[in-house]
């Protein structure tokens, strides 16, 4: 059975998000969904140096407390490339020739409409420009890590940004560290 949307109404928005309430039937029958949209696509950039080390950012997130990231962050709106390369440098202070679209990805795709892309970063230098810093952007500490011990992270559960995980992923699956 498809779902039945009758009635949406809007409960909450700001300038990232909006929530709405649909009036559904569904395969469950008649009820409320509730649904959360983001109003630009974010962002997801896994940063590779010369070393074979993937960049991780450490920051306290409000909701899950610290956390332990890929560069990553909203597109307000603008090409997704140019965000993630905006993104990478003031989170990072670094910048890339080589950029790589890896996929398209959906965050809570339960209960969001989250669109997330997702980049692969390489030929990394130091940036000049040092108009924002990781305080600003809320990051404890940048660090470099090789492949296989982030791996190790995500299973060790030191790792539990979704987005991470599945950026990651789509990296090693680019990458052939999977076979």
């Amino acid at each position: 059975m498809a779902w039945v949307t009758h009635e949406s109404s809007t409960v909450y928005e700001n300038r990232w998000i909006e929530v709405r309430e649909d009036q559904v039937t569904g395969p469950g029958g008649d009820g409320i969904y509730g649904v959360v949209t983001m109003r630009h696509p974010a962002v997801f950039v896994v940063a590779l140096d010369d070393e074979d080390r993937v960049c991780l950012v450490t920051l306290e997130r409000y909701t899950t407390g610290v956390s332990i990231e890929v560069p990553a962050g909203g597109s307000d709106g603008e090409d997704p490339l140019a965000a993630a390369q905006r993104e990478l440098l003031e989170e990072t202070g670094f910048v890339a020739e080589d950029w790589t679209a890896l996929g398209t990805m959906n965050a809570l795709n339960g209960i969001a409409h989250a669109p997330e892309h997702v980049f692969l970063a390489r030929s990394l230098t130091p940036s000049d420009d040092s108009t924002h810093t990781q305080a600003e952007e809320g990051i404890d500490a940048v660090t470099w890590l090789p492949f296989s011990d982030v791996l190790g992270m995500i299973s060790d559960g030191r790792i539990t940004d979704g987005e991470t995980v599945a950026a990651i992923a789509y990296a090693g699956i680019r990458l052939g560290r999977f076979r």
